[in-house]
This record gives C-alpha cells, structure tokens and sequence, in this order.
C-alpha cells in the first residue's frame, strides 16, 4: 500500500486492542481490520472504534463470506467487507472507496444481509422509537430515497425509478447520512429496519 502514491501506512496492529491504542494517538483515514483476531477481534474493535466517535472508517477483511461476519462488521460500524484473498487492485479499489465515504458492498448483498438478520433488527413502530424525530428531519423525498436504499437499490437504479439524474440521488443520500448522523448507506439502510419504517418481507 505504502507504493501508493494517494495512501501512507501510518501504523500496524496485531489484535484489535492494539489497534484501538495505536489509533488513539495516530490520526488514519481508513482501518484494514481483520475480523478474526486474538485478544479483541474485528468486530468488538470496530464497535469500539465507532463508539469513541473515531473518524476513520473501517474496511472489514474476513477469510470467509458469510453473512454472519459481514452484518456483524457493519452493524458495528464498518464502512463495508471483503475477503482477504481479494486481489491486491481489489482491496486498493476497496480502501480508496471506503475513504471517499462508500460502501464496500453490493446493494444486493446489503438486502440480503438485511432480509438474512432481520429478526435480529426487532422492527417497532417509528413514532414510539427514539429514532422518530431525526426521521422526522427528512424531506418526503429523503423519506423515498431512504426506503429504496434500504431495498437495496443502488443510486443508479434509484435515478431510473424516480426518473432523476444519479447525482441528485447522491445528494439526496448525503443529506440523509448528514441528517441522521450516520457514517454511510448501510447504516441508513439498517436503521430503517430497525424503526420499522422497511418491513422485513417488504
């Protein structure tokens, strides 16, 4: 990585522990993180990274794609996953997408991730969930974009829907993520559930 000239390896860690302390004092824009590690794996350090209000984002690296490993990683807080035997311009593509704010998976995967643990989500009615007020803060088209985000549409395919360019879905989804103060588009989509606003077998 450190041969790239957009990207500098500012630290390495052998367990998520290790991780959390280096990144306390040592400023990173991305975090490669192993799911499977000892002392504290990927996923509790992920967790962690994101409830200390860490800036960076995290890439997921898992030697297996199950969808156990993956919603767990971005349920945590991750900004997407990949395998670790991904080729090298795959993982780069992956780094560089993570870094400018995307997500690492496809829309389908994130529906399937979605419709696999949505029992895990406990849906409840928005306007009795703590999260009704900064839904509240969408516009109705905000409120439209979210829902065919968390049915897994990519912003392309929301464009053709709702008959706009792929730039103005963009900014639609920014201002949702902006709004309601989450990192990306699978956080969008998972708080959809999670209030009830998308239905499991919707």
């Amino acid at each position: 990585m450190s041969a790239q000239p957009d990207m500098t390896v500012v630290g390495e860690a052998a367990d998520g522990a290790e991780a959390l302390r280096l990144l306390r004092d040592t400023v990173a824009d991305v975090v490669v993180m192993d799911i499977r590690m000892p002392v504290m794996d990927g996923v509790a350090a992920t967790r962690q990274l994101t409830a200390d209000g860490n800036s960076a984002r995290v890439l997921a690296l898992t030697t297996f794609d199950t969808d156990q490993d993956a919603f767990a990683a971005l349920q945590a807080g991750a900004g997407g996953f990949l395998l670790k035997n991904a080729p090298p311009g795959e993982l780069l593509a992956a780094i560089r997408a993570i870094a400018g704010g995307d997500a690492v998976v496809a829309p389908r995967v994130t529906r399937r991730l979605l419709d696999r643990f949505a029992g895990q989500l406990v849906p409840v009615v928005p306007t009795a969930h703590k999260d009704a007020e900064r839904l509240g803060q969408l516009t109705e088209r905000e409120l439209e974009v979210l829902l065919l985000v968390a049915e897994g549409w990519s912003n392309a395919e929301i464009g053709e829907r709702l008959h706009v360019a792929e730039t103005t879905v963009k900014t639609h989804v920014g201002r949702i993520l902006a709004k309601l103060e989450l990192r990306d588009r699978l956080q969008a989509a998972v708080l959809a559930y999670k209030t009830g606003l998308v239905a499991p077998d919707s």
